[in-house]
Order: structure tokens, then C-alpha cells, then sequence
């Protein structure tokens, strides 16, 4: 059974972007800069988490370039605001992975583990068995486990999700509630 007591500084948080950090569009796809919203507690947890773990990497599905609804530099552009904002409030993602492509058996597309393979390509020191994968869908649970990592749900987008669930691992409300029991834990 796995427990935060496990996690040490050696492990790679994996993140998911909508209803992890921002809010998300119902059904839609947040196109602009001017749409992204962090949830109030997202930069807290962002400055708690980044000297827990050795890497934090973003993964997101972002059809909303595949189906031409935005330009890959508005997502760009998107990403450099939001990188911006963690910094300045002491947190920190070290790379962004995305996939546009509109194939759901595409490689790189969440569930499938594409972007996690990505990661440790450029990042040669993640090891995925102490990886953790943060998500609010069960998609991007399968992306945890499809990769060899732990996985943690949060329930702002879908708190109707049952748990326990074979593809969860521990469930918290947000990110600030796993950022604060963890950085607790490692405390004591």
C-alpha cells in the first residue's frame, strides 16, 4: 500500500494542468491566456511541493490545437504566463509536455504514457517507479499507472469519482491539501 511517508526528495511529481492548477472550462478548451485561472490555492501549493520533490513536470492533453480552435503559440503563450506566475510565487514546473494530436491511441496522449517517456528522455535521472502522477481525471490515473507511477487523485473536477478506485492511489480534495499533508510528513 503506498503512503506519502513513502515519497522522499529523489521522486518526480507529475501534474496535470486543467482542474490541477486552473480552472476548467466545462466541456470547452481554455484558449487564451485571458481564460486560464489558477485556483486560489494552486501557487501556494506549487512553492510548498517545489523543494519536495527532484522534478515536477506538466503533462495536458491539448486537443484544442489539434482541432484549430487555438495556435500552438497562444498555448505557448498560455504556459510562459503560468510559468511566470509560479516563479514569482516560489514555485517551480521544470518542463511542460503536451499533445495535440486528436487520435485517442495516440502515444503521446494521456492515458497513454507517451509524455512520461518524453520526461525521462530529456530527464534521464526520473525514475517512473518514484514518480507520482496528480490528476482529476481517471485518464490521467491510467497515465500514472500505464508509465509505472504512483497515482494521486484530486476531486475538484470530479468528486463524484469513487474511492477507493484500483487506479488511485490516495485522493485529496486539491493540490494545497497534498502539498500541506505532505510537506507535514517530511517535517516530522
Amino acid at each position: 500500500m503506498f503512503s506519502l511517508e513513502q515519497i522522499d526528495s529523489t521522486f518526480t511529481l507529475f501534474i496535470d494542468r486543467d482542474g490541477v492548477l486552473n480552472h476548467e472550462k466545462f466541456e470547452d478548451y481554455v484558449l487564451h491566456w485571458n481564460e486560464f485561472q489558477f485556483y486560489d490555492t494552486t501557487i501556494e501549493a506549487l512553492a510548498i511541493l517545489a523543494p519536495l520533490f527532484k522534478k515536477i513536470i506538466l503533462v495536458t492533453n491539448q486537443k484544442g490545437v489539434g482541432k484549430g480552435l487555438m495556435k500552438l503559440e497562444e498555448l505557448e503563450n498560455i504556459h510562459a504566463n503560468m510559468l511566470s506566475a509560479i516563479q514569482k510565487g516560489g514555485g517551480k514546473i521544470d518542463q511542460i509536455f503536451y499533445c495535440t494530436d486528436l487520435d485517442n491511441d495516440s502515444y503521446n496522449r494521456k492515458p497513454n504514457p507517451g509524455m512520461a517517456f518524453q520526461a525521462v528522455q530529456m530527464f534521464p535521472e526520473i525514475d517512473l517507479s518514484k514518480s507520482i502522477m496528480v490528476g482529476n481525471r481517471i485518464s490521467d490515473m491510467c497515465f500514472g499507472r500505464n508509465a509505472g507511477m504512483k497515482t494521486i487523485f484530486l476531486s475538484t473536477t470530479h468528486p463524484e469519482t469513487d474511492y477507493p478506485h484500483p487506479l488511485i492511489d490516495l485522493r485529496f480534495e486539491n493540490l494545497l491539501t497534498f502539498a500541506l499533508e505532505l510537506k507535514t510528513i517530511r517535517k516530522s
